[in-house]
């Protein structure tokens, strides 16, 4: 399934890419062209997956084109569910000119495993809540198997 970026959030067709900027721009600018919010900007270069900016004298921050690209690059990992830590792997990884595609693959395939866990925990999520939904009538009565079973001492959902 292609990934939908954020319409909120995304570049829009007035946003030029990281590779057309020749002069630095202002965080605000670096996080649209990323397609990610000022915060999650400025989160990534507080834990170093992104350099430092440069800063005015007024000390505002300024990314060049090459923050720009590492910025989307982040971004991109991010929306396809990469841990910090992986990006911070792939990134240096990308940086690496004598890197192993095998290390590459490694991370990715770790990462499918993780998105294919969380897929089947949310249906076993998913069949134990609809399994409630179908045993609850919802004709007014203030019997309510869902608030019977939520009430339930902790198990497992799939006992559900």
């Amino acid at each position: 399934m292609p990934l939908r970026p954020d319409p909120r959030r995304s570049p829009s067709r007035s946003t030029p890419s990281p590779a057309s900027v020749d002069t630095p721009v202002s965080i605000g600018v670096a996080a649209r062209i990323a397609g990610i919010t000022v915060r999650m900007a400025r989160h990534y270069e507080a834990v170093g997956l992104l350099p430092p900016a440069s800063r005015t004298r007024t000390g505002e921050r300024r990314f060049n084109r090459a923050d720009l690209h590492t910025l989307a690059f982040i971004a991109r990992a991010r929306a396809l569910g990469f841990p910090l830590d992986a990006v911070r792997t792939l990134l240096s990884l990308w940086h690496d000119p004598h890197r192993s595609n095998a290390d590459t693959l490694a991370l990715a395939e770790v990462q499918l495993e993780e998105l294919d866990g969380k897929r089947a925990a949310l249906e076993t999520m998913s069949g134990a809540l609809q399994r409630l939904i179908d045993a609850c009538a919802g004709d007014g009565r203030s019997e309510c198997p869902i608030l019977d079973a939520l009430a339930e001492p902790p198990r497992s959902p799939r006992a559900w």
